[in-house]
């Protein structure tokens, strides 16, 4: 793995934001600047989180932000009424020294509020992660267990990264992916032909609402063929992720795709010597791998012809390294399926059906 990367990487204050939803907090608030992760911010409040920020200005770069925060903390509580808060830190506040636990006493709420000391400077954004989870068990919303098991998945998960992923090189070009509809055209013919495939779904939360719909457009695309349907939706996880994995499981299910469960919506990065080792068992000619498809081993998909998609344009060139040979992406992918409670279309799975028409 080089030292540096040369493309931009994953922050850990958004990532603590995205875990701060996880928990079912209510409002999260941003001790910084008010530019500071401001895309993410708005795209969470999307999903039903109210995020507010202090808005430091430069004057308070230097004699501090206690006041702010504390003044912040009691408008967020007088105006929404949350059941959960969390403060959530950022490079400002981290340089400036802010004890954001002693504002959050300072302040008087009542609200059950969390502070979680993190800025944007860790070599890997899982720390965010892991700060929000860690106060999170002091706090009680989560036993000692879950965060064990937590902390598992974010170590796979950055693996996964390191090896075959977006942190694998140090710089990676971006990539729109193979075209949609020789890639669509190509994976009918091979469901439609009679040899055995394999369709799985191993997407990272909330990805999943889109992801699915590929997996639907092929089954409906071709209903009777020899394909098993995999989809890592069990009941595991932060409420969040367990409530989207059964309203997934449900909907797929629903619409007629007869689904093996194998890993939940947070175990995508550790998932992939489980899948590997069913793919193993059956045996298919043909892979169609959603979501986080560079989880799996190249060892277990050598000799199969896959169709992989992902969301991440610096994910192409990875998998067609490891033997991939349709690599597709869904852009702006994430900010679609934010808020939703609902499977969405995905654009190759409206290819997919419009070729099958």
């Amino acid at each position: 793995m080089p030292a540096r990367f040369m493309h931009p990487r994953p922050s850990s204050i958004v990532a603590a934001l995205y875990t701060a939803r996880d928990l079912e907090v209510d409002v999260a608030i941003l001790h910084g600047p008010s530019g500071c992760s401001f895309k993410h911010a708005r795209l969470l409040e999307e999903d039903g989180m109210r995020v507010l920020t202090t808005a430091l200005a430069d004057n308070e770069f230097i004699f501090g932000g206690q006041k702010p925060l504390e003044e912040v903390l009691r408008y967020a509580e007088d105006h929404f009424a949350p059941k959960k808060m969390a403060v959530v830190g950022t490079c400002v506040s981290m340089i400036i020294g802010e004890d954001l636990a002693s504002a959050i006493d300072s302040a008087g709420v009542t609200t059950p509020t969390i502070a979680v000391d993190i800025h944007a400077g860790f070599p890997e954004n899982i720390a965010g992660v892991l700060a929000t989870l860690d106060a999170a068990k002091e706090a009680g919303w989560i036993t000692g267990d879950e965060l064990v098991r937590q902390h598992r998945l974010m170590e796979k998960a950055n693996e996964v990264e390191k090896i075959r992923g977006a942190a694998s090189q140090a710089y990676i070009e971006p990539s729109r992916g193979d075209l949609k509809h020789v890639a669509a055209q190509r994976l009918i013919e091979c469901a439609k032909s009679g040899v055995k495939g394999v369709a799985i779904l191993n997407a990272k939360k909330e990805t999943a609402y889109m992801f699915a719909d590929e997996l639907i457009a092929l089954h409906d695309a071709s209903p009777g063929a020899n394909i098993t349907y995999i989809a890592n939706v069990d009941n595991r996880g932060l409420p969040k992720v367990r409530v989207d994995a059964q309203r997934i499981r449900d909907e797929m299910t629903k619409r007629g795709v007869p689904l093996e469960v194998i890993g939940a919506l947070d175990e995508y990065g550790a998932n992939g010597d489980a899948l590997g080792a069913r793919i193993r068992e059956l045996a298919p000619q043909f892979a169609f791998i959603v979501g986080v498809p560079h989880a799996i081993p190249p060892e277990y998909t050598n000799g199969i012809e896959c169709f992989s998609v992902t969301n991440g344009p610096r994910q192409v060139a990875p998998l067609h390294a490891i033997g991939h040979q349709h690599v597709l992406v869904e852009i702006d992918l994430h900010p679609k399926t934010l808020g939703v409670r609902d499977i969405v279309e995905s654009e190759f799975g409206a290819v997919i059906r419009s070729l099958a028409r």
